[in-house]
Formats: structure tokens, C-alpha cells, sequence
């Protein structure tokens, strides 16, 4: 059905989540993103409670184990989830329930998880086979230091996902990711405001400055 990534930059401690599968709009429910927190995706028979009742209890500094396998266990579909986190420090927990679709598993590094189920082969994710059923959605979610996204790109329902989504974050990169970090947040709680002032950077970027 699906097969997402997690993943932490060690120099900055951004913190990111990207999902591909064959179901619609999977960036609303499947990955769960905060600056400073933890990374999550929830799949198989996704349950969006996860996220809800995990990220309180990581944001309160609780282990990802911990978190992950007190959800689990009171949720009576969980041989039918699949759920993995990676939080600010580095920590993953990963639960593949007993009854999901094969193939289904993960793999983890430093700073890094991967977790999938109802496969294809599985060479390098979706280019070797990815979903079975075919391709639909992917998305991609990125947090530095605040609680919303630097980035956060979806594409809900397109013949190649996965394309889609790197043209996206192409031209994210053209203007949108320099606006963001003139946004409100935690280094900055009232951002840039001065329209002069964003003007002028945004057009230097560009090129179009003097």
C-alpha cells in the first residue's frame, strides 16, 4: 500500500517525512511533522489517532518506544498498522503489525527509517515497484525549529507522484523557501512584517534587484 521515509539532519535538526502510495490525498493522514518534536507516518490501515495522541506525549519528551508501543497496544487493530517515528534526538520506534500485507517491514539508520507494506520488490522504493496497486499520492514535510512546516507538498492524486512532488519542491525553492523564513516562529514569534523590507529580499533572490 505504501512506503514512507523519515529523516533527521543532524546540523540543523530538521526533521522530515515523505510518503508515496496508490491512495488518495495520503499527505492529510499518513505523515506528521514538528519542528523540535519527532517525525511520524502512520500506514497500512492508517489510524490518524496516532499522531494525535503521540505528539503531546513526544513533545513532553517521552521515548518514541514508549509512545508507540502504549498506542499499540490499545488499539485492537493494530496487527493491521503500521507506524514508525524518529523524534529531535534521533530515536526511532517502529511497529509492522502482524496481519499487514506483505511484503511489509522497515529498516532503520542513524537519522533515517524507512517503513513500507503491500509492496512490490523493493530496490529503491518507488522505482522498483513501490505500491503493487500502482501510483497515486506522495508528499513531503520538512521542520526546522517550529511547530508548521518549513515545507509542506503534496500531490493527491497524479499518474506519477513522485515526479510531481520534485517539481513542486523545485519551485518551492524558486521563492516560496526564503518567504517562509521571514515568517513568525520560534527565533523570530513576529517575523518580518515590513513589506519594503520583503520586497527587497525576495526580489534580490531573484536576481531582479539592484
Amino acid at each position: 500500500m505504501t512506503w514512507s521515509i523519515l529523516a533527521r539532519d543532524p546540523a540543523t535538526g530538521a526533521l522530515g517525512a515523505a510518503v508515496a502510495t496508490r491512495f488518495f490525498v495520503v499527505g492529510a493522514l499518513a505523515i506528521h511533522v514538528e519542528g523540535g518534536v519527532a517525525a511520524l507516518a502512520t500506514q497500512a490501515l492508517i489510524n490518524p489517532m496516532v499522531a494525535v495522541h503521540a505528539m503531546p506525549r513526544l513533545r513532553a519528551g517521552e521515548a518514541p518506544d514508549t509512545v508507540i508501543g502504549a498506542l499499540m497496544q490499545a488499539d485492537a487493530g493494530r496487527a493491521h498498522r503500521q507506524v514508525h517515528v524518529l523524534d529531535a534526538a534521533g530515536r526511532i520506534a517502529v511497529h509492522t503489525g502482524a496481519d499487514c500485507i506483505g511484503w511489509c517491514g522497515s529498516v532503520r539508520g542513524i537519522d533515517i527509517s524507512v517503513a513500507g507494506n503491500m509492496l512490490a520488490a523493493l530496490e529503491a522504493g518507488e522505482a522498483a515497484g513501490g505500491d503493487k496497486r500502482g501510483r497515486q499520492s506522495a508528499a513531503l514535510k520538512v521542520c526546522t525549529r517550529d511547530p508548521y512546516p518549513d515545507l509542506d507538498i503534496r500531490t493527491d492524486d497524479h499518474p506519477d507522484p513522485l515526479a510531481e512532488l520534485r517539481r513542486l519542491y523545485a519551485v518551492s525553492q524558486q521563492h516560496f523557501a526564503l518567504f517562509r523564513r521571514l515568517l513568525p516562529g520560534t527565533d523570530s514569534p513576529c517575523g518580518v512584517f515590513d513589506r519594503t523590507v520583503i520586497e527587497h529580499v525576495m526580489t534580490a533572490r531573484s536576481g531582479t534587484g539592484s
